[in-house]
């Protein structure tokens, strides 16, 4: 039986519009809505299928506003068991005190009883680039940990992890308790039912507080990319432009 604990994030959407906030420390979300990342996703869809294998668990964690509830709802209506909110200010914490968080949930957990052999987050932050909390995460409880893995399997109390390398793919075979973020791209997550949309409003979720002062994110800014630039080309106007338009497609060996 494997019990896994999913960290997870609420992030502005990025699917439209990108806005910064008016002191360039983060995505300004307020015309855009909330979401997950593709990355989370993946790691809540791995959760399922390797607690499905096993007989064990899945417990969505997040540190963030109250408004992460939403987020965590989500999560949990795709096949969660539990989750927990920490209570934090977005603007005031950075890696290291999400890190600290989700170790002081794990070790109090396992204090009463329930420990989790894995531990699963988003390779990095869709919101400021993060990609710092997996690995301090797993030096604060002393566990082996995975960066990067598109896939995940757990047998004999071992975790095994296939990654994308740069030559191929890499596979990693760590004891378990272990820590591994993953990668979007290495499995299809699922979408939620109504069942489990309907069961998920059922659970009830565990609220923590902070444990000490934000250290916070020491970061100076962020800068969004330069806009792409692209080019119109008017083929003609009209009946005349038909020839044109044959033309291109005979080039873009649409027609032949």
């Amino acid at each position: 039986m494997t019990d896994v604990l999913v960290c997870v994030k609420r992030v502005p959407d990025s699917s439209g519009q990108i806005l910064l906030t008016d002191d360039a420390q983060g995505i300004d979300g307020r015309f855009v809505g909330f979401t997950v990342s593709d990355h989370e996703n993946s790691a809540i869809e791995l959760a399922i299928r390797v607690a499905d294998a096993t007989g064990g668990t899945v417990t969505m964690l997040t540190v963030g506003p109250d408004d992460a509830v939403e987020q965590l709802r989500g999560a949990l209506a795709l096949g969660g068991h539990a989750a927990v909110l920490v209570e934090a200010d977005p603007a005031s914490i950075g890696p290291s005190d999400i890190a600290r968080e989700i170790a002081h949930v794990v070790t109090d957990h396992e204090a009463a009883g329930t420990t989790y052999d894995l531990v699963l987050l988003g390779n990095d932050a869709a919101d400021s680039g993060d990609f710092q909390v997996p690995i301090r995460l797993a030096y604060a409880l002393g566990r082996p940990i995975v960066t990067g893995a598109s896939t995940i399997e757990v047998a004999d109390s071992t975790m095994v992890a296939h990654v994308d390398g740069p030559e191929g793919e890499e596979t990693y075979t760590v004891p378990l308790p272990a820590v591994a973020s993953v990668l979007e791209g290495g499995v299809e997550p699922r979408y939620p039912t109504l069942k489990g949309r309907m069961a998920a409003k059922k659970v009830e979720i565990e609220t923590r507080s902070t444990t000490g002062e934000a250290e916070g994110a020491h970061r100076v800014r962020l800068l969004l990319p330069p806009p792409e630039s692209s080019s119109v080309e008017v083929l003609g106007e009209g009946p005349e432009s038909a020839a044109a338009v044959v033309d291109l497609l005979e080039r873009l060996a649409v027609v032949r």
